[in-house]
Order: structure tokens, then C-alpha cells, then sequence
């Protein structure tokens, strides 16, 4: 994808998430059989989805027999780059420090936030 990732609709992020825990390409079966213990859906709703889905370029729909398989074109961790970037510049004003100082406000463990002080250093 060349433009920017744009923010998926709740259910299609649940259709994505289910995509991307898969192994691929991977079949409507498989799909539903993960969506079955977290969002169920009717197969006529997710075949509507992933249909959406190809249409703004995150899943490529390929043809195999008679049955279709599905490949994510947008990588889980583009998607969440993307989406906290978009995060920090809706809600702290592209401000760090504030995005820093909520975390810490947050009710995070000092576990979590010496792990998360370990995840920035190794992102240097």
C-alpha cells in the first residue's frame, strides 16, 4: 500500500485480526473458525467483510479451485504503527512527553512501563 493505513472499522479489524493470527493464504474456514471463539459472524457478513477489505487494499482474494484464500497486503505491525502514530497527533497534539505522561498516569505496573522503557531502547 503506497498511501497512507488508514483506521479499519471495529469489525474489520476483527476480521484482519483473525487474517493475521492465521497462517496464509488463508481459507474463509479458517477465518471463521477463529472468529468463532472471540467475534462470531455469519459467513455472509465476513465474506462481505473480507470483500471490503480487498477493496481498500488490505487483503488480496485469490481463487484456488473452487474455494477463495486470503493474503493480509498490510502487516499487523504497520497497522499499529500507523495507528499510534495517527493516535499521538489526534490526542496529544503529536506531543510525546504528553503521550509519555499519560502512559505513566495510565495505572500501568512499574513492571509494565520498565518493559516498555526496554521495548524503546531496543527501537533504537
Amino acid at each position: 500500500m503506497n498511501h497512507p493505513i488508514r483506521r479499519l472499522p471495529d469489525t474489520e479489524l476483527e476480521v484482519m485480526q483473525a487474517l493475521w493470527a492465521c497462517d496464509v493464504p488463508a481459507a474463509r474456514s479458517d477465518l471463521e473458525q477463529i472468529l468463532a471463539q472471540t467475534h462470531p459472524m455469519a459467513t455472509t457478513t465476513l465474506l462481505t467483510l473480507l470483500s471490503r477489505l480487498s477493496d481498500k487494499g488490505f487483503v488480496r482474494t485469490e481463487k484456488q479451485g473452487r474455494k477463495s484464500v486470503y493474503t493480509p497486503c498490510v502487516t499487523q505491525e504497520a497497522y499499529l504503527a500507523a495507528q499510534s502514530r495517527s493516535f499521538i497527533q489526534k490526542l496529544c497534539g503529536g506531543s510525546l512527553s504528553m503521550f509519555a505522561s499519560a502512559l505513566c498516569e495510565s495505572g500501568l505496573s512499574k513492571e509494565e512501563l520498565q518493559e516498555l522503557r526496554e521495548l524503546l531502547k531496543e527501537g533504537d
